[in-house]
C-alpha cells in the first residue's frame, strides 16, 4: 500500500506514526505557496470573470457590434492565449524566474480592464484583448509550476485541486459582482471595468507581498516514489530552451499526456455552446443566461478537491479519463428529448464535474513527468496544445451547427468524443515499479 508520507523519520517516531496514521497526513497540507497562489487566482478571476459576464452584451447591444464581429473577438478572447504560453514557460524556466514572468502575465491583464473603457472599435477592442488573453497565457504555465515544485508528488493532486476551488470561487463571485453593479449603477459597464481593475490590481498586491520568487521544494522521500521512468536520466540539468521544451514530448509519458490531451480537446465543445444549448432546450431568457455558468463554477467548486485527492490514491489518468465521461453524460443528456426542471442542474453538474476532473488534474500528471528545470516549458507546451484543440473544436462546432443544425452538431461531437476517449484509453503511460510498503518497525 502506498504511504502518503514517504519522508524519513528518527527511529523512535517510526512507531509513533504507526501507531497514529493520520499523523503522517497531516504533514502534506497544502503548502503556502499554494493557498497564495489560490488567493492571487481567486481575486483575479473574480475580475476577469465580471468583465466576461458583460461583455457579449457591451459589445453587441452597448457597442453594436455585429454577430459576426462579436465572433471575430471571441475567437480572439478565447484563442489568443494559447499562442503565448509556450513563450511565458520558457522565459519562466530560464533563471527560475517563474513568480517574474507570472507577475508580468498578471499585470498586464490588470492594465487591460480600464482600458475597456476607452476602447470604442472593433480593431482597439481586439487589441484591448488580445492583450488580456497575453498576460493570462504568460501566468498560466508559470503559476501552475510553482505549485507542482512547492508540493510533494503524492499530494499534487490535492494541492492542484485547492488551487483550483479558490480559482473556482472567483468565477463564482465575479458574475454576481457584475450583476449587481449593473442594477445599481447608470452607467453599468463603465463601474464594472473600473470595479474589475481595482480588484484585479488587489490580486497583484497579493502576488507580490506573498509569493515567494522560489518555493522551497518538497522533502524527497526516503523509499522509491512514483516517478516518470520515461524521463531520461542525466547527470547534467537540461538547460531551458524552447528546443528543450520541445524535446520533452520524446519522454513517453509527456508525448502521450500531450497526444491525450490534444485527441480530447478536438471534440470538446465550448463552454458558450454548452450553455447556448442549454438556453434553446429551456427557453431561459436572455436576462438569466449570464448566470448559467455559475452552476458549473459550483459544481467545480465542490469537486475539485475531493478529485485532486481521488487522482493522488487511484491516478491521474483514470480521473482525467473519468471526466471525459462526465461530459459525454451531459452531452447525452442535451441529447435527450427529456425537459424536466432537473435538466440543467444535471448538465451544469455534470459540466463542473468534468472540469473538476480535467483541470487540475492533467497538470498534477504533467508535472510528475517534467524535470523541475523545465517545469513551466514542459505543462505549457500540454496546455498549448489542449487549447489549440478546443480552440479548432469551437470552430468546427460552430460551422457544423449553422449548416447542420445545433442538435446535429452535438451529436456529431458527442460521437467524436466517445471514439477520442476509447483511443486515449489505449494510449496507457508507462509502467511504474510498484511502490514497496514502508516497515512501520
Amino acid at each position: 500500500m502506498y504511504v502518503a508520507d514517504s519522508r524519513s523519520t528518527p527511529a523512535t517516531a517510526a512507531p509513533a506514526a504507526a501507531r497514529n496514521p493520520g499523523s503522517g497526513r497531516r504533514r502534506h497540507a497544502v503548502a503556502p505557496t499554494v493557498l497564495a497562489l489560490g488567493t492571487v487566482s481567486l481575486v483575479t478571476d473574480v475580475s476577469s470573470e465580471m468583465v466576461a459576464a458583460v461583455l457579449p452584451l457591451y459589445l453587441v447591444s452597448g457597442l453594436g457590434l455585429s454577430p459576426l464581429g462579436f465572433g471575430l473577438l471571441d475567437g480572439v478572447y478565447n484563442g489568443f492565449s494559447a499562442l503565448v504560453r509556450l513563450v511565458g514557460g520558457h522565459l519562466a524556466d530560464r533563471g527560475g524566474r517563474h513568480k517574474t514572468v507570472a507577475l508580468l502575465g498578471y499585470g498586464l491583464s490588470a492594465l487591460c480592464k480600464p482600458l475597456l473603457l476607452v476602447a470604442a472599435s472593433l480593431p482597439l477592442i481586439g487589441a484591448v484583448l488580445a492583450a488580456d488573453r497575453t498576460g493570462k497565457g504568460l501566468r498560466t504555465a508559470p503559476r501552475d509550476a510553482l505549485i507542482s515544485l512547492a508540493s510533494p508528488e503524492e499530494s499534487r493532486g490535492r494541492a492542484f485541486g485547492v488551487h483550483r476551488t479558490m480559482d473556482t470561487a472567483g468565477a463564482l463571485i465575479g458574475p454576481l459582482t457584475a450583476f449587481l453593479i449593473l442594477r445599481q449603477t447608470v452607467d453599468g459597464y463603465d463601474a464594472v471595468f473600473t470595479v474589475s481593475f481595482c480588484v484585479a490590481a488587489a490580486g497583484v498586491l497579493v502576488l507580490v507581498l506573498f509569493v515567494p520568487s522560489r518555493p522551497p521544494r518538497p522533502t524527497p522521500p526516503a523509499r522509491p516514489a512514483r516517478s516518470a521512468p520515461s524521463a531520461p536520466a542525466s547527470a547534467e540539468a537540461p538547460r531551458p530552451s524552447l528546443k528543450a521544451a520541445l524535446a520533452l514530448l520524446r519522454i513517453r509519458d509527456v508525448r502521450r499526456l500531450a497526444v491525450v490531451a490534444v485527441l480530447l480537446g478536438l471534440a470538446t465543445v465550448s463552454d458558450s455552446f454548452v450553455y447556448l444549448l442549454l438556453q434553446r432546450r429551456l427557453g431561459v431568457p436572455d436576462r438569466w443566461f449570464a448566470l448559467l455558468p455559475l452552476g458549473t463554477a459550483a459544481a467545480f467548486l465542490l469537486l475539485a478537491v475531493p478529485l485532486g485527492r481521488l487522482a493522488d490514491r487511484i491516478g491521474s489518468r483514470r480521473v482525467f479519463l473519468g471526466g471525459h465521461g462526465a461530459l459525454l453524460l451531459a452531452y447525452g443528456a442535451l441529447l435527450s428529448g427529456w425537459h424536466g426542471a432537473a435538466l440543467p442542474w444535471l448538465v451544469l453538474a455534470l459540466h463542473g464535474a468534468f472540469y473538476a476532473a480535467t483541470d487540475g488534474v492533467l497538470m498534477a500528471a504533467a508535472a510528475g513527468s517534467v524535470p523541475a528545470e523545465l517545469r513551466s516549458s514542459g505543462l505549457a507546451l500540454i496546455q498549448t496544445g489542449q487549447a489549440l484543440a478546443r480552440f479548432g473544436c469551437s470552430i468546427a462546432f460552430g460551422a457544423a451547427w449553422t449548416a447542420w443544425g445545433d442538435r446535429t452538431a452535438l451529436g456529431t461531437a458527442t460521437a467524436a468524443l466517445t471514439v477520442c476517449v476509447l483511443a486515449a484509453l489505449a494510449l496507457r503511460p508507462a509502467a511504474t515499479p510498484p511502490v514497496p510498503k514502508e516497515d512501520p518497525a
